[in-house]
């Protein structure tokens, strides 16, 4: 058993694992930048690190200062979250390098899945539909030559992109040129990455998630899927588990998709293998678009339809543990009779032009929605001052 672990996180997500750490009787280690010092993942840890000012380049995405409040703190194990660091292959290479476990999949896993190109390229590879698309990042001209080679819309894609972030969407070749300018900047932004590849744009489509985990045995398992079809500005807003309206035999090749492509590669820990289902389509057609090799925000509704907790999961994983010893049979987990929702509440502000932002400001009053069947994950009290 982990002594210890670092969250190298923030917020709910360090909140989550640090429930899980404190029922599997494991230390904690909070790291925080100065903008969050009262954050109730700071007061719920064993021990806090600060780590920097509150630009997360100068903290949460500061790899040696996290390695050095897991050193200085004698953490035997570092647990990333999602977001920030949770997908960088040398994040996970430095935790390897200074003897400090890497709660998450392999490093070479998320290289793999961490570049859509490659990810694209190793789906074909394993049989996998998906969508047309290019093989390599592309120019803008030849952004242009699929355009009218598809007869549009596409979508423009960052490379290494996530989160909805460095996505354009192009329905006239008129736009083409200020999306691609604008989904380089914001890649380049997000990512440090620039490059842009082009898929045809499905206008009518159901998104659906298989949960995959996978054990250092090379055995891999099933935990249902979720649908996730309701967005805004390519972020997710609403999950559902299990995927509502699928038949039975779509529900099943999809999920057999997910599990040749993760057995294939034998992925270690968890991950979720995305899929669209072209609703236009009279054969059901389902292409596979990206896998996130970590831990999901929507991971709650899996874990509500199961019982099954996916923390712990990947805790017992990092330790060497089959997916036997941690309750999962070689095909999937036993799912209950019920359905699970998520809803994302986000605070946010509305400019006089109509953009939305982030918000920020003092939480005059905080109430959790609570009661049978309601779970609330969230970090919010009342006073707190969201920077």
């Amino acid at each position: 058993m982990f002594k210890k672990i670092l969250i190298a996180n923030r917020g709910e997500i360090a909140l989550r694992v640090i429930r899980t750490c404190k029922e599997m009787g494991i230390k904690t280690v909070a790291v925080y930048s100065t903008a969050d010092a009262e954050s109730l993942h700071v007061r719920f840890a064993d021990e806090a690190v600060c780590i920097g000012p509150p630009r997360s380049a100068e903290s949460y995405l500061d790899i040696p200062k996290i390695i050095a409040a897991a050193e200085i703190t004698n953490a035997d194990a570092i647990h990333p979250g999602y977001g920030f660091l949770s997908e960088r292959a040398d994040f996970a290479l430095r935790c390897r390098e200074a003897n400090i476990v890497f709660i998450g999949p392999k490093p070479e896993h998320l290289e793999l899945f961490g570049d859509k190109v490659a990810a694209r390229k190793a789906a074909i590879d394993a049989g996998v539909p998906v969508l047309a698309g290019s093989d390599r990042s592309v120019t803008i001209d030849e952004a242009r030559v699929f355009f009218n080679a598809t007869s549009g819309p596409i979508i423009l894609k960052a490379v290494m992109g996530g989160g909805g972030r460095g996505t354009r969407v192009v329905y006239d070749e008129s736009e083409l040129e200020d999306a691609f300018t604008r989904c380089q900047s914001e890649a380049q932004a997000a990512f440090g990455n620039d490059q842009v590849y082009v898929e045809e744009f499905l206008s009518r489509a159901k998104h659906i998630e298989i949960q995959i985990i996978g054990d250092l045995m090379g055995d891999i398992s099933h935990l249902g899927d979720r649908e996730c079809s309701v967005q805004r500005r390519n972020q997710k807003i609403v999950e559902v588990a299990p995927a509502p309206g699928l038949s039975a035999s779509l529900r099943e090749k999809i999920t057999d998709a997910a599990l040749i492509f993760a057995r294939k590669h034998h992925y270690l820990s968890l991950g979720t293998f995305e899929f669209l289902i072209d609703v236009n389509s009279p054969d059901e057609r389902f292409v596979f678009i990206e896998a996130n090799a970590r831990l999901q925000v929507e991971h709650t509704v899996t874990e509500e339809i199961t019982g099954f907790d996916l923390v712990r999961g990947q805790i017992q994983i990092a330790l060497g543990s089959s997916l036997a010893d941690v309750g999962l049979g070689e095909s999937h987990a036993t799912l209950n009779n019920g359905f699970s929702i998520q809803a994302r509440v986000n605070l946010e502000s509305i400019n006089s032009d109509g953009t939305i932002l982030p918000g920020s400001g003092v939480l005059t009053g905080y109430e959790a929605p609570n009661g049978p069947g309601v779970r609330t994950d969230g970090y919010g009290y009342a006073g707190y001052e969201v920077n």
